[in-house]
């Protein structure tokens, strides 16, 4: 819930998107600053209430028209969310608070595994970028998204549903792009969509060209529906088993 205090001239109501004093105070430092030298026009809506408008958007789902009047005009947010977008500043917002988190959970900010999965969803516009899905039997764009050990994104593409995850477009242009952003990772875990007994050339591409060891995690045959496998490792340093839950139903074999 918001808690953030704004009076005077500025008073405005706040929504359950709108940022806390606390992670505003952790956001603020790493926005872009303006280099007045340049010159422009003084601006009438700061970052945070920019922030706040696009917040809305993301937690409600709404038109950016839809925006409340008494936040920001929607076509001011959607200027700034489309200019940062394009400047690679949600990029470096968003990599700056993955490397803190990390760093405070005791980790390095470079990871060394990651998790690899994709899933379709239903969408009813895309054009070319719109295909079925033969194996979910969903008509959409699928996302592919690889994940740190803490759950944390470090890479994200968006295809056609029809697209297969060992295919070209697939798996093998999402670990292209995992390995030029992240060349500290060596090893990437993922489902039996990538591979199985008859197709499993991703693994040798991966390994030949990228220098990745793509382990692929299998389910019990006799479960049914979603499962939350358990992702077990072993910790050479500490000399111990570690165990990770992980929410993409992706782990380790023991």
């Amino acid at each position: 819930m918001c808690n953030c205090d704004i009076g005077g001239d500025d008073r405005r109501p706040c929504y359950p998107s709108s940022l806390t004093d606390e992670v505003w105070a952790v956001l603020e430092p790493l926005m872009p600053v303006r280099d007045r030298r340049k010159g422009g026009m003084a601006r009438k809506y700061d970052d945070r209430l920019v922030l706040d408008g696009i917040f809305f958007v993301l937690r409600s789902g709404c038109q950016w028209r839809m925006i409340p009047r008494d936040l920001l005009p929607w076509d001011a947010a959607y200027r700034w969310f489309r200019d940062w977008s394009a400047d690679g500043t949600i990029d470096r917002v968003h990599d700056a608070l993955r490397d803190q988190v990390r760093r405070q959970a005791g980790r390095t900010a470079d990871p060394s595994a990651a998790v690899l999965d994709a899933q379709s969803i239903k969408s009813s516009e895309g054009g070319q970028e719109r295909g079925f899905d033969m194996g979910k039997k969903t008509t959409g764009r699928k996302r592919h998204l690889v994940v740190d050990t803490l759950g944390l994104l470090l890479v994200i593409m968006v295809t056609s549903a029809s697209v297969q995850d060992r295919a070209e477009r697939g798996g093998r242009e999402i670990l292209r792009r995992l390995a030029a952003r992240f060349p500290s990772i060596a090893l990437v875990w993922a489902d039996g969509g990538y591979a199985n007994s008859v197709v499993n050339g991703l693994l040798a591409w991966a390994k030949e060209k990228l220098g990745l060891v793509l382990e692929i995690v299998k389910r019990s045959d006799d479960v049914k529906g979603f499962q939350v496998l358990l992702l077990v490792t072993w910790n050479l340093t500490a000399g111990k088993n570690i165990f990770l839950r992980s929410d993409h139903g992706l782990g380790t074999r023991p």
